[in-house]
């Protein structure tokens, strides 16, 4: 695949079977953290954070979770996206992002001569789909600024990018540009509480610019917050990307900003800088004072307000802001210089991934946006199709995957990378998969650039900007203030999709860079350990540098050309048709039951709201034999990562063109959707449906992807604390559910001939439900399911389930009173995992709304005083979780400090939201339950959005498909005196309806540790008393304590299913 844009700083290849997850991080959040400090800081009517992700994906137990699935519909060379990785603080340190309800902006009119403005200019491309007006501004003082007007939306945003990072860090404080990020929300000169940020609805704005004027950095807030940041490093210490991407600076020019450590941590923040007589309060206020200049900010405001009046609340707030007149930062010089180059690497992983990284230095090409030579040949050297490189080194048995394209560095040079996960055979010819490399690079040199490749990738561009989902206003306008800084104003919304000038001298020249004498190789292995003789500063990295010999360059050098390779055939799926179908008399505002007999339930919506020729097409297909025990579920597994493999030279040019499938076993069967352009969306769909029930498993790629998923499965020991926590407590509530231990010990009895003769049972009988929801008429869907349903009888002799083995697994009752902890120990990071859950009832109108306004009202007192007051660590939520129709109150913490801790702060804090609450006003208990209705009534911004809505009503079997407006109603009639009787009853110390566990996570270095404990101590610092705790039952074995419970009954579905027919 090709690099995504911006490329991400350490890239490793996606493995089989691993979900792929958006690049783009905002302010704050880290790719192994589900919790964005964002969105939990963001004010009273932004979304809270949302609950995470259990580990595992849809799988269930462990065994489920196939690819990801891409969104609805992007095409362009630029979509394809790859697992997260290390945030690039060299790139851009800070960008906050403000998230508030279209209430704060109230601005006067606006005098269009204000000397304040430097430019103003309306002349922005846009899509001829995007109904949002725009404007740019330059401020006097050199703040670019991009207004966007909707009418329509539902919040409103802002984001200012600050142009500065780690990389203009001082040589001996590692880590401050970062820090000052983190102190920036710390309290300012005119708003001087730590946390008035989120606290205040009102002049929320104006609290927002103070971060750039006259920010405090307290001496109090530094010193606890530089734990903070120690905690961030602790969590991403054991993370292999963060290891990689640090060593690959380690290893080039030690003299080049490149070099430096970005994060920070106690040491570089606090140890060194005291011991060697530095203030890093004044080196804060310094790097401030010399850097946050005007010049280097850019700003985009998105809310309903006119473009005047945005305009007006920019100019106001914003102008004031000092011009330093600082010079753009940029590196000229290259970090990895002729004594970086010819030379190899073998690293040690933490886990157990198999990564061959080739990187070519190359110069900065931003400038030649609108031709992007180094897309140009990613597209090439990454595709997936007949005849492409990964084709070929995939027949060989190689590799699995591969990436391939230019990756940023900072403004003045890049890299180009060609990344693949390798297979056991293909650790033992790293030197042949390269020659390989070289030999495809040859062919390029040979054929020459060819324009009718720039052509079609220009035209996938085109079609992705015109018809491209609404974003959501806080990502928007984030991604948009990192923008402005390298695009002109006038073309900022259309930089990523421009292709306008085919230049194949540049091409070449990029390619001329991609020489054997320029690169630079990394393999990644556990097999290297023993074998190391270095060990990276920061990190602890082992690894051994090996020059490359002059006999292997010269051998790579004389790469003649392979007969095997082939330039990309023209792309079939690029659509032809964006018709928007009128629609029909009987069209229905929420999804209508169109077909229901023993072998399917047809569910489908034509759209209403976003007229773009796009359409969700999701199925879940039910059998009894998916998940019946651990080998049955492993197989699943195996049977579609195999069909996904053997799918992928296909379906590559879909994905392409803007067509995604997705494809995972779940622990009912097997879940497929297909999203994008609705054009050729059928033909996708009928090829996965012929090749699902006619799939022959090729023996050779069945070895290989067997033994990719037991190392996936090993390497579930070097996940998060905080991960484990979620992990076991899913295991410990549900009904049904393996570990991984129990499908690591199954695996070894998977056989080729077993699985062939799985598949045929597994789709002997099933029952498929399906949700078809875009620009498709009713007959159009009915045509399609009996499509699927046609082919799976006629292949695979599909026959239809009994209604009595539709049941659905059911979740663990606690008994009134119980507490139950379970203990495990992390055997790789040195943190400490806890997540507490307090099950309150099953799901239903009422029982929703007391958790989800309790969660709302703690949710900012939660954060600020357990992570910000009392620094339990970087990862601290609160929040509903919600399993099988059951739900309750979670509390996530990931630390140093031990879980009996852990669990004595969060119920000190409980105890104290007894009193908050009494306390609270009426006026702002209101604004609590505003700011929920806001939340839960907020639009889908795209199609996929609210497919997924509704999906998640169907394969709960609730479908509640009003459910947001039912709830809300209900949500307006609660009081004060409801909340504090849910808390006493069900939340409360002694409540008499209170059912808890606790899951505690030992850190590696941690033998044993109390289930609870009493700590004098926390008085001395002014803390919260924690109330004594009963001593909890011990949970010895999994099993045994589900046996012990009773299972709480389904939730009953909430229509009338003839109702629901149309």
């Amino acid at each position: 695949m090709p690099v995504p844009r911006p490329a991400h700083p350490a890239l490793p290849a996606r493995s089989p079977g691993r979900p792929k997850r958006s690049h783009r991080l905002h302010h704050g959040q880290s790719s192994a953290c589900p919790f964005p400090r964002a969105a939990i800081r963001a004010p009273l009517a932004a979304p809270a954070a949302p609950a995470p992700r259990l580990p595992g994906g849809g799988g269930g137990g462990g065994g489920g979770g196939g690819g990801g699935g891409g969104g609805g519909g992007g095409g362009g060379l630029p979509r394809r996206r790859l697992r997260p990785g290390p945030r690039t603080y060299f790139s851009r340190s800070v960008r906050a992002v403000l998230g508030f309800t279209r209430r704060f902006l109230k601005v006067t009119n606006h005098k269009m001569n204000n000397p304040a403005i430097k430019r103003i200019t309306n002349e922005i491309i846009k899509s001829p789909e995007d109904k949002r007006e725009y404007r740019g501004l330059e401020l006097a003082n050199g703040i670019k600024a991009l207004l966007i007007s909707d009418p329509t939306t539902d919040k409103s945003s802002a984001a200012l990018d600050v142009h500065i990072g780690s990389l203009s860090d001082p040589p001996n404080i590692a880590g401050l540009s970062h820090f000052c990020e983190h102190m920036l929300f710390l309290g300012t000169k005119k708003y001087p509480k730590e946390n008035e940020y989120s606290q205040f609805l009102k002049g929320a704005l104006d609290r927002f610019a103070q971060f750039f004027l006259c920010p405090l950095f307290d001496e109090s807030c530094k010193d606890r917050e530089v734990n903070a940041v120690d905690s961030e490093h602790e969590k991403n210490l054991m993370n292999d990307a963060w290891r990689l991407f640090q060593l690959e600076k380690a290893t080039g020019n030690p003299n080049h900003p490149f070099s430096k450590f970005g994060t920070g941590n106690k040491f570089t923040l606090e140890t060194r800088p005291t011991q060697e007589g530095i203030d890093v309060r004044q080196e804060l206020l310094k790097f401030h004072s010399t850097y946050y200049s005007s010049n280097l900010m850019a700003i985009c405001v998105l809310g309903r307000e006119s473009l005047d009046e945005l305009t007006c609340l920019v100019v106001k707030l914003f102008s004031e802001v000092e011009n330093k007149n600082v010079p753009i930062p940029e590196f000229p010089e290259h970090p990895f210089q002729e004594e970086h180059l010819r030379q190899l690497y073998k690293v040690v992983p933490i886990k157990d991934i198999r990564n061959l990284y080739v990187t070519f230095p190359i110069p900065d090409l931003q400038k030649y946006y609108k031709s992007n030579p180094g897309h140009y040949l990613g597209h090439l050297i990454g595709h997936e199709g007949p005849g492409s490189l990964l084709s070929e080194l995939k027949a060989k048995g190689w590799v699995n995957t591969l990436v391939g394209g230019q990756k940023e560095g900072a403004r003045g040079f890049m890299f180009f990378i060609i990344n693949v996960d390798l297979t056991e055979e293909g650790l033992l010819h790293v030197e042949d998969i390269i020659l390989h490399m070289f030999q495809y690079i040859q062919k390029l040199r040979t054929e020459g650039p060819q324009e009718w490749v720039f052509q079609e990738c220009k035209d996938l561009n085109a079609v992705a900007f015109r018809f491209k989902d609404k974003e959501r206003p806080r990502g928007y306008t984030s991604k948009l203030g990192g923008m402005l800084h390298y695009y002109p104003i006038e073309e900022v919304l259309a930089a990523e999709y421009l292709l306008e000038e085919f230049r194949p001298d540049l091409i070449e020249m990029v390619l001329d860079k991609l020489r054997p004498e320029n690169v630079r190789v990394a393999i990644v292995s556990k097999s290297f350990e023993g074998k190391t003789d270095r060990t990276e500063e920061w990190y602890g990295t082992q690894y051994k540098q090996e020059a490359i010999s002059d006999e292997v360059i010269k051998k790579w050098q004389n790469a003649d050309l392979n007969g095997k390779f082939k330039l990309p055939m023209k792309n079939e799926f690029i659509p032809t048709n964006f018709e928007i179908l009128p629609l029909e008399k009987d069209a229905t505002q929420y999804p209508a039951l169109v077909k229901d007999t023993a072998m399917s339930k047809l569910w489908f919506k034509q759209d209403d709201k976003f007229f773009l020729p796009k359409a969700c097409l999701n199925f879940e297909f039910f059998s009894p034999f998916a998940y019946v025990d651990p080998l049955h579920c492993n197989m699943a597994y195996l049977y579609l990562e195999l069909l996904k493999d053997s799918l992928n030279e296909y379906a590559y040019a879909a994905e392409l063109a803007g067509l995604n499938y997705d494809l995972q076993n779940t622990i009912y069967g097997m879940y497929l959707s297909v999203k994008g352009y609705n054009d050729k969306q059928h033909i996708l769909l009928k090829k996965i449906i012929e090749k699902m029930a006619t799939f022959e498993i090729d023996e050779k790629r069945f070895e290989i992807i067997k033994e990719a998923y037991m190392r996936s499965l090993n390497n579930f020991r070097a996940e998060q604390p905080h991960q484990h926590a979620m992990y076991y407590l899913r295991l410990l509530m549900t009904e049904v559910a393996w570990t991984k231990d129990e499908l690591k010990e199954a695996l070894d009895d998977v056989t080729l001939p077993r699985l062939k003769a799985f598949i045929a049972q597994l789709l002997s009988r099933l029952h498929i439900e399906a949700l078809l929801h875009g620009n498709i008429t009713k007959q159009a869907a009915l045509g399609i399911m009996q499509m699927v349903e046609d082919t799976l009888i006629e292949h695979a002799h599909t026959k239809p389930l009994l209604p009595s083995q539709l049941v659905r697994y059911r979740e663990v009752q606690l008994p009134d009173r119980g507490w139950f902890v379970y203990q495990q120990r992390n055997e790789v990071h040195n943190n400490c995992g806890i997540e507490i859950y307090y099950q309150t009832d099953m799901q239903s109108t009422s029982e929703n709304m007391f958790l989800e306004l309790f969660c709302q009202i703690i949710s900012e007192p939660c954060f600020n005083t357990l992570r910000t007051q009392e620094q339990l660590g970087y990862i601290v939520f609160s929040g509903p979780r919600r399993a099988n129709g059951i739900q309750g109150l979670r509390f996530i913490i990931q630390s140093e400090k031990p879980p009996h801790y852990l669990e004595s702060r969060v119920e000190a804090f409980l105890k104290t939201m007894e009193k908050c609450i009494e306390d609270m006003t009426e006026e702002a208990f209101q604004k609590h339950i505003q700011a929920l209705a806001i939340r839960r009534l907020d639009k889908p911004k795209k199609l996929s959005a609210e497919c997924a809505k509704y999906w998640g009503e169907i394969i709960s079997q609730q479908y509640n498909f009003d459910r947001d407006n039912i709830e809300v109603a209900y949500l307006k009639t609660l009081t004060k005196d409801d909340i504090i009787q849910f808390y006493k009853v069900l939340l409360a110390i002694d409540a008499p309806r209170r059912h808890k566990v606790s899951v505690h996570v030992l850190a590696r270095e941690m033998d044993s540790c109390p289930v609870v404990g009493e700590f004098p101590c926390q008085n001395d610092v002014n803390l919260a008393p924690a109330p004594p705790l009963p001593q909890p039952s011990v949970i010895e074995n999994m099993t045994e304590f589900k046996r012990s419970l009773p299972l709480f009954p389904l939730v009953k579905p909430h229509i009338n299913f003839m109702a629901a027919k149309l």
